[in-house]
């Protein structure tokens, strides 16, 4: 089974986005670990729990029960109460990344961490198994490998639409003003702009509805080699089926070690 290590901001994380893949990993015999700014627990974006002031669209914006639930959970395990600091993870064996989204102010330091680009980097230049959904390929996107070039430079990806990022802004807006404009840039514009080819960010079907366990056709992702990434809390359950996937795959041609991410020296050994 695999150690995978899911980094979160202090606060303003989507929980089901975390939750849901920890619940279904973790049932499968994988091992998660967490990583947060400065090792305190992390608290996810209060608007999507309870869906305050999102108006009358906080039904459709908030967290569902499943994603709620798995969140709940989640939050009083004791890797989650007992998270890595981010400069701490030198040293830490890990196999596979699982990068959660969010879009309020707090995902910032998260998405702009130089320590995770880093790790990222180096988890892609191993091949080790990298999962990314929403804002979470942005930071996937920000990350460079060698040559300078973004690590997603020549694969395809998706991520939150600049239509589902455009429809929760012009939703809220009234109520919450930029809540769901994270940048001025959306996150489908800045991971084109750093692919090799701007078709290469797929957009996929309409999204109405929200994947479930037992119908993950609801969902959509993208798989390119020991990548992964989607787009919304609506395709976690179809993500986590690809992550799985790559897990198992990973296990079973495992030739190569737990990566040891040593940032200070800007290699993984």
């Amino acid at each position: 089974m695999a150690v995978i290590l899911i980094p979160l901001p202090r606060c303003d994380f989507d929980p089901t986005e975390s939750g849901v893949p920890w619940r279904l990993l973790r049932g499968q015999g994988h091992r998660v670990l967490f990583a947060t700014p400065d090792g305190q627990p992390a608290e996810a974006d209060p608007r999507t729990l309870d869906g305050r002031g999102l108006g009358p669209f906080a039904a459709l914006l908030r967290a569902d029960a499943n994603g709620r639930s798995a969140y709940e959970d989640m939050r009083h395990s004791g890797e989650f109460q007992h998270p890595i600091p981010y400069q701490d993870i030198r040293g830490t064996q890990v196999d596979a990344l699982l990068l959660p989204g969010g879009h309020a102010p707090g995902m910032r330091p998260y998405l702009e961490s130089a320590w995770l680009q880093l790790l990222i980097a180096e988890m892609f230049e191993q091949g080790h198994p990298v999962g990314a959904i929403c804002h979470g390929v942005l930071l996937v996107a920000r990350s460079r490998n060698p040559t300078g070039r973004s690590v997603l430079h020549g694969r395809t990806t998706t991520g939150l639409t600049r239509s589902m990022e455009l429809c929760g802004w012009a939703l809220t807006r009234f109520n919450v003003g930029d809540y769901y404009r994270t940048y001025p840039t959306t996150v489908e514009d800045e991971v084109r702009s750093l692919l090799a080819r701007p078709e290469d960010f797929v957009r996929g079907p309409f999204a109405w509805r929200r994947d479930t366990p037992t119908r993950l056709d609801h969902g959509f992702a993208v798989r390119d080699g020991s990548y992964v990434s989607a787009r919304w809390p609506g395709d976690a359950h179809c993500f986590t089926a690809q992550f799985a996937s790559i897990l198992s795959e990973y296990d079973s041609n495992r030739a190569r070690p737990s990566a040891r991410f040593s940032p200070r020296e800007g290699r993984a050994g």
